[in-house]
């Protein structure tokens, strides 16, 4: 079950918001991914659990995601305590990913926040061997990935990397609107919320659109670290 990447995300959209495009890419340049969504996002104003779900397969297919989980903690009262930490771990180690995409660390959601502490403090206490977890009757062993990426969600947060997703946009902005029940219709009947006007819709793009710019590229993504990138040559940098 070993992938290269594991992105988790609070809820299903998390992660196609905040990363889609960068998945994309690296699947096409045949990198493996898996996303495990840590809550059904119950509380959501629009749609239903139910809806979420299958708004959340059609995205991993549209992503080419290979395997897509949800933990089905609750949503808005999850907690980051040793239940919860556990749960990951087990994720983590039944992945083995080199590199771990997390919510953003400091954002408006509540969920958010408490969503990238769990997983990078689960990130951690996956490499412990005196942790002891089993997935499906057997033991686990311990492994703890190289890196815990963050990615931008409400806020402007400033990012450490920057990727390029020049060729990727309409990949994540197909995966996005996958959710129909929670983004910009018109036609909608339902209440509105902050994630579904056009202008937050228009923000996915603009975002994007900004990061590239400052990169002298069309688009990018930007996510934040917990320890340094090291690169072997400053000619590596774009």
């Amino acid at each position: 079950m070993k992938v290269d990447i594991l992105a988790f995300g609070a809820h299903p959209d998390d992660v196609e918001l905040g990363a889609g495009a960068t998945i994309a890419k690296e699947i096409a340049n045949g990198k493996t991914v898996a996303i495990v969504d840590l809550t059904k996002g119950e509380l959501g104003t629009r749609g239903t659990d139910i809806t979420r779900q299958s708004e959340a397969e059609d995205a991993k297919n549209i992503l080419g995601v290979s395997h897509r989980e949800n933990l089905g903690f609750a949503d808005g009262f999850f907690v980051n305590d040793k239940q919860h930490q556990l749960e990951v771990i087990k994720m983590i180690r039944k992945y083995q990913p080199e590199i771990v995409l997390c919510n953003a660390i400091d954002d408006r959601h509540i969920d958010h926040s408490k969503g990238s502490k769990l997983i990078s403090d689960a990130c951690f206490l996956s490499g412990l061997i005196k942790i002891e977890t089993t997935y499906n009757g057997q033991q686990q062993k311990q492994y703890r990935p190289k890196q815990v990426y963050h990615y931008i969600q409400w806020k402007n947060i400033t990012p450490d990397v920057v990727v390029d997703v020049s060729d990727f946009m309409d990949v994540k902005l197909k995966s996005v609107l996958a959710y129909k029940t929670q983004f910009f219709d018109p036609s909608s009947k339902e209440p509105e919320t902050p994630i579904s006007s056009k202008n937050f819709t228009d923000s996915v793009t603009y975002r994007a659109r900004d990061l590239g710019r400052l990169i002298h590229v069309d688009y990018a993504e930007g996510f934040t670290v917990e320890r340094y990138v090291a690169v072997d040559s400053l000619f590596d940098l774009k």
